[in-house]
C-alpha cells in the first residue's frame, strides 16, 4: 500500500527499478522515524510493563501486599492538596524526597520496552478497579516499595477507611504532563539501596479522626469513643498503617523507637535458691535466718527480706501444665505442679490430701473434721445460730489452715476466708490450698503483729492450730483480740476443749482465765458427735464497759498512742485496745448483711472527710464504686479477651475502695486486696464491704508461693513505686507471683506502662492489649512458660 501510494504522488515511473526502490524505501522510513517521534511526544500516558533489568525489589517480610487502583478525583486537585502530608520521622523534619523523573528515554531502551498507549480522554470515566500498574507500599513502617506519591485527600479518603480493605489513591494513577512523569524502574533501582535506611513512620489517630504523622508516638490513640483497645492482627498493607496494623506491630514499634525501653537493656537469669521452684525471698533468706539469735518464737519462720531484691526468675517444676480450674480444682490438682508427697504420708489418714496418678486428692478432711468440712461448718452454724454464715458473718480468718479445706469449703455458704499458715511448717500446705483456687498466705504468729487493720474480721477460727494461746501473758490471743471485730466470735476447736488428759486440763484452765480477763464471753462449747471432736465458741465485748469492770488490768490495756491498725513490723505486745466510742465510729455497730454491705457507704465515713481522690469521702466511695463496676462490665470482662472461666485467683496491687474486687462479685473468683503501705488506709472500708485483704511493701516480695495468682491488677501502682524500689525487682515479682498464662492489668501513666511493656516482652510476655492517651496508659500482658 505505501509502495504504491507512493508511486501516485510521485507520479512518475521509475527509471531504474533498484534506485526508485531505494529511494522510496528511505523516504518511507523517514516519514515513518518523524511519525513514531511525533506520536511519542504528544502521547499523554506512557506505561512500561515489563522492564529489561532483572533487577527485583527488596521486599521485607510482611503479609502480602495489596495494590491501590487509581482514582481520577486525584487529577480534580486532590493530589496537589496532599503533597505536604507525607514527613520523614527523622530528627531534621525534612520531607520525603520525590523519586527522581526520567522525562526523557534513551530511544535504546524505549526500542526493548512493551509499551501501551492510553489514548487521551476528553470527558472522565468512573475510577477503574484495576489499572496496567498499581504501586505497592511497605504494612509496618509507611514506606512505599514503589511510589512516595501523596496519599489522597478529601471526600473520597474518608469513604476508603469504611471498607474492610483501606484503599489509598495515589497520583500515580493519574494523567498527568509530560513533566511530572516519574519512571517507576528507576525508584525500584534506588529503592533498593535505601529502603532500609527509611526511619518508620507511625500513625496516631485523635479524638477528632483526624490523622497525623508522628516520629515520637510510642502508642496508637483510639477513637474518643473507644475506652479500650484490644491488640489487632491485619493483614493489609498500607503506606497510612491502620490502626490494627499499627497494633499489630506495636510492640516492635515500641522496643526500636524507645532505647529507655530496649529489651535488650534487661537480663535475667533463674534464681539461684536451695527453696527451687518454691522460692519466697522474703521467707528464703537463709543468710539473715543463720543470724537469728532464736527462733523460740518461729523467727524463722516470720519475714526477713534480703536487702536488694532479687531480680532473679524462679524456675518452674518439671512438666507444670495449666491449673484445673475451679470448683474442681477444690478436690485435685496436677502432682506435677505441686510434687510433694510429705504431708500426703503424714496427714493422709486425717483426709487432707492423698496422691492418686498425675493428680493430688483432697476428700474435704481436716484434723478436726475427718468427715468433711461442710458437716464441720454446718455443726458450728448448729451451735450457734447467730454466727449465720453468708449473712452476719462474711469475713472469717482461718489461723494454721493446712491445706485450707475450711476456707475451701466457706465458698458454700457465701463466707470469705483469709487462711494461713507458717511456710514448710507441713510441707507446702498454703501451696496447695492456693493451687486448689482457695485464699491463702504463708505468715506466722510469732513476734510481729499480723498484716491486717484492727476490728475487722466477724470470725475467727482455729482447729488444731497448734498455737500456744495462753503462754507469756496471752499475747498471741491478744492479737486475734486485736484483729476481731466488736462482737464477732472466737471458733476454737482444739483437744483441750474436749479431751481430759493433764496437758489439755492444763492449757484448757489457762484459756478460760485469760478469756475471761479479755471479757470474752463463751457462749457456747460443744462436740462434733460424728468427728468425735469438740469447741468452744466466744465473743468479744461490743463496748469497754467489761474493760473498767475489772479488778485487776491485766492484761493491761494498750496505750493511748498505740495504734491498733498499725500493723506492718510491728512488734506485739500484752495489751488490749479500748473499744471505739461513738456512734460514728468504726467498729461501733456491725456492718450491714452480706451482701448489702458490699455496695453500701459504710456508716463511719461521711462528706467531712475528704477522699482518696478529693471528694467528700462518701462521694468518694460512690464514684469509685461505679467507676469501677462501668470499667470491669464494659472493659476487663468483654474488652480484653479474658477467659474468665479460667480465672480465680486474683490480686488487685493497690485497692483503695476494693471497688475492682466489688464488681467482680458475680465472677467465680476471690480477690486479695492489698493496700501498700504507702498508700492511704483504706482497708479496713475494704473489710466492711464484706471484702478482704492485706497490707504490704511491694519493693518486698510478697508472702505467697511462685504460680499463685491467675490475675493481678495494678492500678496507677507503679508509677509510685519507681520513686523508691527498683521497677525490675518488683516486675521479677510479678513474675514470680503470676502463673504461666496469666494476665497483668496495669493502668499508669504512659512511661510507666511502655517501661513496663518493654520488661514484658523481654520475657516472652504477649502484649494483649496497649493503649494511651495523653499522658495515661491501659497495659494487659500474659505470661509466658519461657525461662532463661
Amino acid at each position: 500500500m505505501a509502495f504504491g501510494r507512493g508511486a501516485k504522488m510521485d507520479g512518475r515511473r521509475p527509471s531504474s527499478s533498484s534506485s526508485s526502490f531505494c529511494t522510496t524505501t528511505t523516504v518511507v522510513v523517514f516519514v515513518a522515524l518523524c511519525l513514531v517521534g511525533a506520536w511519542m511526544m504528544t502521547s499523554s500516558t506512557v506505561f512500561p510493563l515489563e522492564i529489561s533489568s532483572n533487577k527485583k525489589p527488596l521486599v521485607k517480610q510482611q503479609p502480602a501486599p495489596v495494590n491501590f487502583g487509581a482514582s481520577e478525583d486525584a487529577a480534580s486537585g486532590n493530589a496537589g492538596e496532599g503533597s505536604g502530608k507525607f514527613e520523614d520521622t527523622d530528627n531534621n523534619d525534612t520531607t520525603v524526597p520525590e523519586e527522581p523523573s526520567n522525562n526523557e528515554t534513551p530511544e535504546e531502551e524505549k526500542s526493548t520496552e512493551n509499551i501501551v498507549e492510553k489514548p487521551e480522554e476528553k470527558e472522565p470515566e468512573p475510577p477503574k478497579e484495576k489499572e496496567e500498574t498499581k504501586n505497592m507500599f511497605d504494612d509496618a513502617n509507611g514506606k512505599s516499595e514503589g511510589r512516595s506519591d501523596d496519599v489522597k485527600n478529601g471526600d473520597d479518603g474518608d469513604k476508603s477507611e469504611e471498607k474492610k480493605d483501606d484503599e489509598i489513591t495515589n497520583e500515580s494513577g493519574d494523567e498527568k504532563p509530560d513533566g511530572e512523569r516519574k519512571d517507576d524502574q528507576e525508584e525500584k533501582s534506588e529503592g533498593d539501596a535505601t529502603q532500609e535506611e527509611q526511619p518508620q513512620i507511625e500513625e496516631k489517630v485523635e479524638e477528632n479522626g483526624e490523622k497525623e504523622q508522628s516520629s515520637n508516638s510510642n502508642e496508637v490513640f483510639p477513637d474518643g469513643a473507644q475506652s479500650e483497645l484490644l491488640k489487632e492482627s491485619n493483614t493489609q498493607n498500607g503506606s497510612f498503617p491502620t490502626q490494627a496494623v499499627e497494633s499489630k506491630n506495636e510492640k516492635e514499634v515500641q522496643a526500636s523507637s524507645k532505647s529507655s525501653g530496649d529489651e535488650t537493656s534487661y537480663r535475667w537469669k533463674l534464681c539461684n535458691s536451695s527453696a527451687s521452684t518454691d522460692y519466697i525471698p522474703c521467707l528464703d533468706n537463709e543468710k539473715a535466718i543463720k543470724k537469728l539469735r532464736s527462733t523460740k518464737h518461729y523467727e524463722h519462720r516470720e519475714r526477713h527480706c534480703p536487702e536488694e531484691p532479687p531480680t532473679c526468675l524462679v524456675p518452674l517444676p518439671e512438666g507444670y501444665k495449666r491449673p484445673i480450674e475451679w470448683p474442681k480444682s477444690r478436690d485435685k490438682v496436677w502432682y506435677s505442679n505441686v510434687p510433694h508427697t510429705k504431708l500426703a504420708e503424714y496427714k493422709g489418714h486425717q483426709n487432707w490430701v492423698k496422691v492418686s496418678g498425675d493428680y493430688l486428692l483432697f476428700p474435704g478432711g481436716g484434723t478436726q473434721f475427718k468427715n468433711g468440712a461442710l458437716h464441720y461448718i454446718d455443726t458450728i452454724q448448729q451451735a450457734l445460730p447467730d454466727i449465720a454464715w453468708g449473712k452476719r458473718s462474711r469475713v472469717i480468718l482461718d489461723v494454721g489452715c493446712g491445706v485450707a479445706s475450711f476456707g475451701g469449703y466457706m465458698f458454700d455458704r457465701d463466707v470469705l476466708t483469709m487462711s494461713f499458715a507458717p511456710k514448710d511448717e507441713h510441707e507446702a500446705q498454703v501451696q496447695f490450698a492456693l493451687e486448689r483456687g482457695i485464699p491463702a498466705i504463708s505468715a506466722v504468729m510469732g513476734t510481729k503483729r499480723l498484716p491486717y487493720p484492727s476490728r475487722v474480721f466477724d470470725v475467727i477460727h482455729c482447729a488444731r492450730c497448734r498455737v500456744p494461746w495462753h503462754i507469756e501473758g496471752g499475747m498471741l490471743l491478744l492479737e486475734l483480740n486485736r484483729l476481731l471485730r466488736p462482737g464477732g466470735y472466737f471458733v476454737w476447736s482444739a483437744t483441750p476443749v474436749y479431751q481430759k488428759l493433764p496437758e489439755d486440763i492444763e492449757i484448757w484452765n489457762a484459756m478460760s482465765t485469760l478469756t475471761k480477763s479479755m471479757c470474752w464471753k463463751m457462749v457456747n462449747k460443744t462436740k462434733d458427735k460424728l468427728n468425735q471432736v469438740g469447741m468452744a465458741i466466744y465473743q468479744k465485748p461490743m463496748d469497754n464497759n467489761c474493760y473498767e469492770k475489772r479488778s485487776e488490768n491485766n492484761p493491761p490495756l494498750c496505750k493511748e498512742s498505740d495504734a491498733a491498725d498499725a500493723a506492718w513490723n510491728v512488734p506485739l505486745e500484752a495489751c488490749m485496745h479500748k473499744l471505739p466510742v461513738g456512734p460514728t465510729v468504726r467498729g461501733a455497730k456491725w456492718p450491714e448483711s452480706w451482701p448489702q454491705r458490699l455496695d453500701k457507704t459504710p456508716f463511719w465515713i461521711d462528706g467531712s472527710q475528704v477522699g482518696v481522690y478529693g471528694k467528700p469521702a462518701n462521694e468518694d466511695f460512690e464514684a469509685d464504686n461505679a467507676h469501677w463496676k462501668r470499667v470491669v462490665s464494659k472493659s476487663y470482662l468483654n474488652g480484653m479477651g479474658i477467659d474468665w472461666s479460667k480465672v480465680r485467683n486474683v490480686m488487685d496491687m493497690r485497692a483503695v475502695y476494693g471497688g475492682f474486687a466489688a464488681a467482680l462479685k458475680d465472677q467465680k473468683v476471690w480477690v486479695m486486696n492489698i493496700v501498700p503501705i504507702d498508700s492511704p488506709d483504706t482497708l479496713p472500708i475494704i473489710y466492711e464491704r464484706g471484702l478482704f485483704g492485706m497490707y504490704h511493701d511491694w519493693c518486698e516480695s510478697f508472702s505467697t508461693y511462685p504460680r499463685t495468682y491467675d490475675l493481678l491488677h495494678a492500678d496507677h501502682l507503679f508509677s509510685k513505686l519507681k520513686k523508691r524500689c527498683k521497677l525490675s525487682a518488683v516486675f521479677a515479682e510479678v513474675d514470680r507471683v503470676l502463673r504461666p498464662q496469666g494476665k497483668l492489668i496495669v493502668r499508669d501513666s504512659a512511661d510507666t506502662i511502655n517501661e513496663l511493656e518493654s520488661m514484658a516482652k523481654s520475657l516472652k510476655w504477649e502484649v494483649r492489649m496497649t493503649y494511651t492517651k495523653g499522658n495515661e496508659g491501659l497495659l494487659c500482658v500474659e505470661k509466658s512458660m519461657w525461662r532463661p
